[in-house]
This record gives structure tokens, sequence and C-alpha cells, in this order.
């Protein structure tokens, strides 16, 4: 592979990420290789939030004086910039939340509450997010339904010959993740909302870990509910978004009460709000939202696809890289079918330990189950390191990972593990 053939010029986007310059413990570069946990922030999201605390902040909606004003239409122009960028019908259907996570409990508890029976079946697959997995227990647990979960093979891939056992007539609600955060897999998204309207299910996307990658048309996905985080696309902690078909929206019960999503309030009730304020009660996340419009602008300028395209490079060179230190287990399927996301382990070394060393080689990554303890089990591992890319990354980033870990490999002798609650 040729490491001075980058589709992105990575060297002038770096400068836009002050983090970056720093020395780890005082002694090499950061590499940082945590991007599907967190991304880091650019200089035009950190200033515009900056900006927007300096000149333009106050309460949203509720005043009619000119801070308010100024404050309402910068959160509302950020909506309808994020409704350009998932290519959503209305602006009225994208609801800010605080995350994927708050995204999708809104629809597990507002949608299950009203349309969630005894004897139903939610349908799953392996490789979920804990905040895929967990809310969808609650939700069945209050209302007597059952969960099955799409297994996957030796490859960390879903096999479509076997859905058949599956999707049934009592399969009310499919989500599943658009990508893994552990293996990288990218699922076949068309296939499962297919398979999911055949049985008349509403299907609900976990994109947080392809919004900050590639695009995103919701429209052409076909499916109902789309969730997704602004940490992880450059964009402030503390946001995310819900995008929703209008006609399901519209009848799901308000999943939070308070102020803001109420049209009237008398002793005797309520009427909630119109869309998209009834599922946004109270102060909304004001300086993140519209953080998350900055970091929108930002992936618009530089191009997703090109992004898409950097990343499988980099993936790439990973994997011949790992494989040539030695004594490294890949885990998930093949360069082709993955995005940004190597998960690996070295053989007999508990991944926390080789973390440890990564961390004072100057290199970022994450070790641990990731949120995903129920994947893990099926791997026969109690952990595994993921290092995971972005944008700013280099082929020097991932040439340093190798060589941090044939220091890994020197230091850690096999069997020198120790029990983590990773």
């Amino acid at each position: 592979m040729d490491a001075t053939a980058y589709c992105l010029d990575v060297a002038a986007i770096r400068r836009d990420f002050p983090i970056l310059e720093q020395r780890v413990h005082g002694r090499k570069t950061l590499v940082y290789l945590d991007n599907a946990a967190s991304a880091q922030r650019p200089r035009q999201v950190i200033e515009t939030i900056d900006q927007l605390y300096r000149r333009h902040y106050a309460n949203v909606h509720r005043g009619i004086h000119w801070l308010s004003e100024q404050s309402t239409e910068l959160y509302e122009t950020a909506r309808e910039a994020v409704r350009q960028f998932l290519n959503a019908p209305s602006s009225d259907e994208i609801i800010f939340t605080s995350g994927t996570t708050a995204a999708i409990n809104l629809v597990a508890r507002s949608w299950c509450e009203a349309f969630l029976k005894p004897g139903d079946e939610i349908l799953l697959t392996l490789m979920e997010h804990h905040s895929n997995i967990v809310p969808w227990q609650q939700a069945a647990q209050r209302h007597q339904a059952k969960i099955r979960f799409l297994p996957i093979d030796n490859q960390g891939m879903l096999d479509p010959s076997c859905w058949d056992q599956y999707f049934s007539p009592r399969t009310r609600l499919v989500s599943f993740t658009a990508v893994s955060n552990v293996l990288g897999t990218r699922n076949p998204v068309g296939q499962l909302v297919e398979a999911a309207r055949r049985v008349g299910a509403v299907v609900l996307i976990d994109a947080a870990q392809v919004a900050p990658h590639e695009p995103i048309d919701v429209q052409a996905w076909g499916a109902d509910f789309v969730a997704l985080s602004g940490h992880k696309m450059l964009g402030p902690t503390g946001v995310g978004v819900l995008w929703g078909r209008r006609e399901w929206l519209e009848k799901m019960p308000p999943f939070l009460g308070g102020g803001s999503m109420i049209r009237k309030v008398t002793l005797e009730g309520f009427e909630p709000a119109s869309l998209p304020y009834k599922f946004e009660a109270g102060t909304p996340p004001i300086a993140e939202v519209v953080g998350l419009k900055a970091a929108v602008e930002y992936l618009w300028q530089i191009g997703l696809a090109h992004i898409t395209e950097h990343e499988h490079r980099l993936t790439e060179l990973a994997h011949e890289v790992l494989s040539d230190v030695g004594d490294i287990i890949i885990y998930g399927p093949s360069v082709q079918h993955k995005a940004g996301i190597v998960s690996f382990n070295l053989d007999g070394v508990h991944a926390q330990d080789v973390s440890e060393v990564l961390d004072q080689e100057g290199i970022a990554i994450r070790a641990g189950h990731h949120c995903a303890m129920p994947l893990h089990e099926r791997l026969g591992v109690p952990a595994t390191a993921r290092a995971s890319f972005y944008l700013y990354n280099t082929y020097d980033d991932v040439y340093r990972l190798g060589e941090a870990l044939r220091t890994a490999k020197k230091l850690l002798r096999p069997g020198r593990t120790r029990s983590s609650n990773a």
C-alpha cells in the first residue's frame, strides 16, 4: 500500500484539532485511536460554542426578547441542518436528545407504551451495544414481550439464510446497529428493513457508528426511527438525535413531562405540544445543539464519502500491520465488510494490559467489552482491544500502533493476565 496516497488533506485537517498536538506523559505525540467511543472536536466546533456563550445565549422558544430570539434561531437552524444531513422529510421529525442511548430509550418507552402487547417479540442482533439491548429488555419486562437475537457467524456477520427462523408475525419491532461498535461489521440495512416489513414490524436503526463516517439517507433506508450521537461525529457531548416518521411520532405519547413539551396545562390535565417539541421537555441542550450544527457543517465541507474511503484505507493497512506483528487475533469480518474499527487481542494477554503498554507509547485505544457483553461471550473472550479510525488519523498512526504492539509483545508474556471488570 502506498502510504502517501491519502484521499484527504489529513495534515490540514489535523491542524483543526489542537488536542492532537499534545504529548502523552510528556514523551510521545498523541495517536488517538478511540474514535468509536468518542471523537475529538475541531476548533470550528469549539469556537462556535464559545461564541454562543459569549454573544448569543438565552433560553430558547420561551422568550420574546432579542437575545432569546437569536438563540432560538440558532437552535432551530441547527435542526434544519441535521434534517439535511439525514435527508429527513421534515425538520419536525428531528428530535434532539442527549445521545443515542436517550433516543433509543425514548422509543422503547413511548412507542412500546402505546403499541407493544403481551406476546409480541422484539428482534435484535447479537452484536448490539448495551444501549440497544437494555431498553428493550426493560420494555419487554413491562409489557410481557419476548426478545430474540439474530445470531452471527464466525466472521462476525449476520446470515440472512436463517432469518426465517426469527422474523415472524409476532415480530413487532426490529432494532439493530448499522455498524458494530466492536467488530466494525457493516450490517445489510436494506435486507433487514425489507425482512421486517414483510412481517409488519417497525424498525429502529442505531446509526451511532455510521453518522460520523458516511452519508446517511433515512428515506432510502426505509426505517421508522434512526438514532445517533453528536460526540462521535465531532460534536459536543450531551446531544443526540432521534429521527422518526411523523406518523409514528404523532401517535406516540410524550416520554418526559414538563416545560416546553406542552401546549396547554390545566388542573385536570395537559395537551402536548406539536412535533418536535412534545419530545423535548425542559431546557434543551442549546449550546450542544448549536455545536452539533458546526460539526455537521465541518463534515459536509470535508465530504463524508471521502472520509469513508480514507478510513477504509487505514483499516486495510491496520489489518496488514497487525498481521505482521504476529500473535494478534483480529475479530470480525474482512476489510471489505467492515468500517474503520479493528478489534483484536494479543494472544494470551489481556486487552487491558495491552492498552496500558500502548498508552505509554502515546497511543489511545479502547480495551474492554465495549458495552457489548453478549457479543464478547459469543466471541469467547472477556475483552478485546479496539483501534478505531477517523478523518484525522494517518498511515503513520497505524505504523506506530504496530510498533507499539511489538513492544507490548516483548513485555507481556502469554499467561501473565489479570482479571478486569472492563
